[in-house]
């Protein structure tokens, strides 16, 4: 038998809420305040052999690290506490965030780079495995996508942000920007709450629903897929239509990532109305049908509205799947559940520009690549509303 010892909690106010949603920023910060930039830094390092290769792989790798350690982040939660690792990864990742602005070898950045991975995976995973500790019911499903509006929200203001850095400062500028975690992680010590202790022996026998867990991971991979390659191949897109410049691109960004905001709203409005599957249906419709209209956009505005509708169907989906995932865990398996999770959707982020590579070289072109990823959202969302009907059945 295991030995459980639970102690009581405060209860969980909006500023609790505001901090943990804030300290969800970070990661996102670690890649978008460094886009305006990576023309600068290949510029620094073009003497470097195979700069054309590592300059992007600074870039991106801790996404990857966000999907390797997403996992054992949440191991890690479950048995030292979720604002303990919240608070040391806000410092440690201003620490090593900072690094690069004084390093002159472009390993040892990426080096650091998959240093701040990790505390990347740490920050998210604690953030949002808190948040399902300190809410309950419609709370935890508004905060959740409060969380989701507000990171996509920090994308447009952050590479403004960067930019700005960047056109002051130079290509190191932006990596000054990772401080801000320091007073926040500050902040979050003072203010937040570790959420009931509940100690497990490590003989305890409560098995963790991987089973119920697989289907959703599974489907968060996919939609880690879907979603990243609207964002990281938006260039492309709008190449199929007209050459693509900085300025153009950034408009069409900002609309775009609006609209996961939008679907984090039609969430809120929706959630009381249509069960998880069938919300994963609606979604992935949308999605489905904004790829299958880019191919056939006439000009730059329609092309837009194409990638809005895949970008509101990302914007229900993530809060549906999470508040899914927290549904099937009991609190002591919820981080380890919470970071199983994302680990499968930022590994659909991570291989989503490969998978666009591959398939337009597969397929003859990326308008045909767009019209897999469009089958591939009817696939998912027949499979969720396959499991709505049975449920109604």
């Amino acid at each position: 038998m295991s030995d459980q010892t639970v102690q009581k909690a405060p209860q969980a106010n909006s500023l609790h809420g505001i901090l943990i949603v804030l300290a969800a920023v970070m990661p996102v910060m670690a890649i978008i305040s460094l886009v305006p930039v990576v023309p600068l830094l290949e510029k620094e390092f073009a003497e470097v052999p195979g700069s054309a290769f590592l300059v992007p792989v600074a870039l991106t790798v801790p996404a990857l690290c966000l999907a390797l350690f997403s996992p054992v982040a949440g191991w890690v939660a479950d048995r030292v506490g979720r604002k303990s690792l919240l608070v040391t990864s806000l410092i440690c990742y201003a620490a090593i965030g900072i690094l690069p602005y004084f390093l002159v070898d472009l390993r040892q950045i990426i080096v650091a780079r998959i240093a701040l991975g990790i505390t990347e995976a740490a920050i998210m995973t604690a953030a949002t495995t808190l948040i399902g500790d300190y809410f309950e019911g419609d709370r935890r499903e508004r905060w959740l996508g409060i969380q989701v509006s507000a990171i996509s929200v920090a994308a447009i203001v952050l590479i403004a942000i960067g930019g700005a850095l960047g056109a002051t400062l130079g290509a190191r500028g932006p990596f000054l920007l990772y401080l801000a975690a320091l007073p926040l992680g500050l902040v979050c010590w003072l203010i937040l709450f570790e959420p009931h202790k509940v100690r497990v022996l490590v003989e305890s026998k409560e098995p963790f629903p991987l089973g119920r867990l697989l289907p959703l991971a599974t489907g968060g991979f996919f939609l880690g897929v879907l979603f990243y390659v609207a964002i990281v191949k938006l260039g492309d897109i709008v190449a199929l239509k007209v050459p693509p410049n900085p300025a153009l691109l950034g408009g069409v960004g900002a609309v775009v990532n609006m609209g996961v905001v939008a679907g984090a709203i039609v969430f809120g409005v929706l959630k009381t109305n249509l069960s998880r599957s069938g919300l994963v249906a609606l979604a992935m419709a949308l999605m489905a049908a904004g790829y299958a209209a880019v191919p056939f956009a006439q000009g730059v505005p329609l092309t837009a509205a194409s990638v809005f509708a895949v970008c509101v169907g990302a914007g229900i989906s993530i809060p549906t799947f999470i508040t899914w995932v927290m549904s099937v865990l009991q609190p002591t398996a919820r981080g380890r559940g919470v970071g199983f999770w994302q680990g499968a959707f930022f590994l659909g982020q991570f291989i989503a520009p490969i998978t666009a590579v591959a398939l337009s070289s597969q397929l003859g072109g990326f308008s045909n690549a767009l019209m897999a990823y469009s089958a591939l959202a009817i696939v998912v969302g027949l499979i969720a509303w396959i499991n709505t009907r049975r449920r109604d059945s």
